[in-house]
């Protein structure tokens, strides 16, 4: 396919089949974390060398960068089977128990924001991730009975996009902790080639550099607005994607040249000409942009302070410098 022909794709093309069939299969496939993949791929050939199942796996890092994938790519390359779970609907041990009962042997189980489980089922995986045992209480009172109940040896990969959360005797269960960091802008650009290749999409150097330059580090958002670039030019009658049709895609969406959206701009705009340039609040902060403040902290908040535009202190969040230049306002006030 000649470059910046946008193809039919198929009529089963729901979003769902779309993010599967933009997964990579295999750690080979795999585009940027070079230093984890070889990690991974060292865990994973040395249990096969031995046949044994692979040492318990922790994912941290933030969300979007490929914490899912590589669990997905931990059971394909070790040919077991995939379990899939998530920490938020795990909130009674007897949950966590029926889960691993039904393993089998080797299987590979995925829970993802492990950080989220109820407390007494952490307690409950401590002994099952050590031993392949759990205990099952019995009764109540005095006549309560422990009994014990072996488990199919398994792998356990947790993902967790707040590790500092995880209590330390669960931590320190994982054989191997992951910790995933944000793309460079060279890495994302072989995230969208070859997504693009994936969705039939031709891109040039050009066009594939604006989509990474504004995706904050991450392959997920890369490829969201890869996705978003695709339905501009199917709408507007285009047959080629152009270096001009991708920038109005993305002005249409609110991603600006930098990669902030509508609400990273509210509460950079909040931070410098509401307050000054702080120090202010995170609360104040989320109140005054309508937001609640896990939202700000958790998804506005990482990325304006990884490219500097905003300072945490102990009295409150800060705007530097860089984001008054970036607003075209001058330092000294912060008034238009």
């Amino acid at each position: 396919m000649s470059d910046g022909i946008v193809s039919p794709e198929p009529q089963d093309d729901t979003e769902l089949a779309v993010e599967g069939a933009l997964r990579p299969q295999s750690l080979q496939e795999f585009v940027g974390q070079h230093k984890v993949r070889g990690q991974l791929q060292l865990l994973l050939d040395a249990a096969r060398m031995q046949d044994r199942p692979a040492d318990h796996i922790l994912m941290a890092g933030p969300p979007g960068l490929g914490k899912t994938t590589l669990a997905m790519i931990v059971a394909h390359e070790s040919g077991r089977p995939l379990r899939m779970s998530n920490g938020p609907a795990i909130q009674h041990a007897g949950d966590l128990a029926a889960l691993l009962s039904s393993l089998t042997p080797g299987e590979v189980l995925f829970i993802d924001e492990i950080h989220r489980m109820a407390r007494s089922a952490e307690e409950m995986l401590y002994l099952a991730m050590e031993d392949f045992r759990i205990d099952i209480m019995v009764g109540k009172g005095a006549g309560a009975t422990s009994i014990p109940l072996d488990l199919a040896p398994f792998t356990l990969v947790g993902a967790t996009t707040r590790s500092g959360l995880l209590p330390n005797p669960l931590r320190d269960r994982f054989g191997f902790t992951a910790h995933l960091e944000f793309y460079e802008s060279q890495e994302l650009e072989l995230v969208v080639k070859r997504s693009a290749g994936v969705l039939g999409i031709g891109l040039d150097a050009a066009q594939g550099s604006e989509i990474a330059r504004r995706s904050r580090g991450t392959p997920r958002i890369a490829n969201r607005l890869l996705r978003r670039v695709r339905d501009w030019s199917v709408v507007h009658g285009d047959h080629e994607v152009t270096l001009a049709g991708v920038r109005a895609a993305l002005e249409l969406y609110d991603v600006d040249e930098i990669g902030l959206d509508r609400l990273d701009r509210a509460v950079l705009d909040a931070l410098v000409r509401r307050f000054r340039g702080g120090p202010v609040g995170l609360s104040t902060l989320a109140v005054a942009v309508g937001e609640e403040p896990d939202t700000v902290e958790s998804v506005v908040e990482p990325y304006l302070v990884r490219i500097g535009f905003m300072g945490r202190t102990p009295r409150g969040r800060v705007a530097t410098p860089t984001a008054y230049e970036h607003l075209g306002l001058p330092a000294e006030t912060g008034l238009v």
